[in-house]
């Protein structure tokens, strides 16, 4: 996987397909979009402007805030955070990015087990058909 250093490194690179800029949640450090194949209503991607742990985890942060106050807002009931990093955990725009996707009471059957969805045999680990990892 190419590691490039800005956001504005992997648009040039044609890897950052975002366009759909949030502009009252984007600051310095972290561009917010609207999820062009969104989960829910809602789904929006933090995208740090610099490749760096500190920056990304600003993205972390801001997604959390931003969950929160939709919450208090009433806007969702709950949220998932998550970040997909390399291709076997399903990433497919090589630039790190944070996902904040909104979720509502009754919007899936059975939500227990959130991100460990993942793998969904393995997220309710209530149920049946649940089996440690080997």
């Amino acid at each position: 996987m190419t590691q490039y250093d800005t956001l504005d490194d992997a648009r040039e690179a044609g890897v950052a397909p975002w366009d759909q800029l949030v502009q009252e949640l984007s600051d310095f450090h972290v561009s917010v979009f609207e999820d062009r194949y969104p989960v829910t209503q809602g789904h929006l991607l933090f995208v740090p402007t610099h490749n760096t742990l500190a920056v990304i985890n600003d993205a972390f942060e801001s997604a959390l805030l931003h969950g929160e106050r939709m919450v208090e807002l009433g806007e969702c009931d709950g949220y998932n955070i998550g970040l997909n990093s390399g291709t076997a955990a399903g990433q497919t725009v090589m630039y790190p990015h944070v996902h904040l996707i909104p979720r509502r009471s009754g919007d899936c059957a059975d939500p227990v087990g959130g991100v460990r969805g993942v793998i969904p045999e393995q997220a309710n680990y209530k149920a049946a058909g649940y089996t440690q990892p080997a």
